[in-house]
């Protein structure tokens, strides 16, 4: 195993530990534990837990932001990509809810773990990015209003967040798949011109 796929493999342990166990709970042995290797070989990897958090943030938003970016580079309205990006979204949540649940709960609920090196959104800048350019584009094109960045992106994030939120927690009546449509419908209806 190359020392490339080793550190993905820590990541993705990381990650399930951390969704499962909580953030503070779990500690770099937890993790050796896990993997079965020593504490010393995984430090030689990430020099702290919260080295190993930023990394994870930085590697989710890229994830997410590459996805976004192939949507918005799709020769389609504002409409159709706020339905695609809304699918992406809860289809990320149900196949990977580390990758999603470590975003809302660590890093959006522990901001203190990430104020050195991860100041303002620079260690989510990959997706946030995206989501500037898909709304740049939205009004570029007049299909979508001209408004505040952060208004946008608050109301677009928060429908997502809060859908995944409650289905992480069990509290929907129906698979989160069930929701795209109105979901999407209610973002472009509070977006458009």
């Amino acid at each position: 195993m190359s020392k490339e796929e080793r550190k993905q493999q820590i990541m993705d342990t990381a990650l399930k530990l951390f969704s499962k166990e909580g953030f503070f709970e779990v500690t770099m042995a937890d993790i050796a534990r896990a993997l079965e290797m020593s504490v010393g070989n995984l430090y030689n990897y990430f020099s702290s837990k919260e080295a190993l958090a930023k990394e994870l943030l930085l590697y989710i938003s890229k994830l997410l932001g590459s996805e976004i970016r192939k949507i918005n580079m799709m020769p389609i309205s504002a409409k159709e990509k706020i339905a695609k990006i809304v699918h992406f979204y809860f289809q990320t949540a149900k196949e990977r809810p580390e990758l999603i649940e470590f975003f809302l709960r660590i890093y959006l609920a522990h901001r203190e773990v990430f104020s050195e090196g991860c100041e303002g959104m620079i260690c989510v800048s990959p997706f946030v990015t995206e989501i500037m350019i898909f709304f740049e584009e939205g009004v570029k094109s007049k299909e979508l209003r001209d408004q505040d960045f952060f208004s946008a992106f608050g109301l677009f994030m928060g429908y997502l967040g809060g859908m995944v939120f409650l289905m992480g927690e069990g509290m929907l009546p129906n698979e989160i798949d069930y929701y795209e449509t109105d979901i999407a419908e209610n973002i472009y209806r509070a977006l458009k011109r």
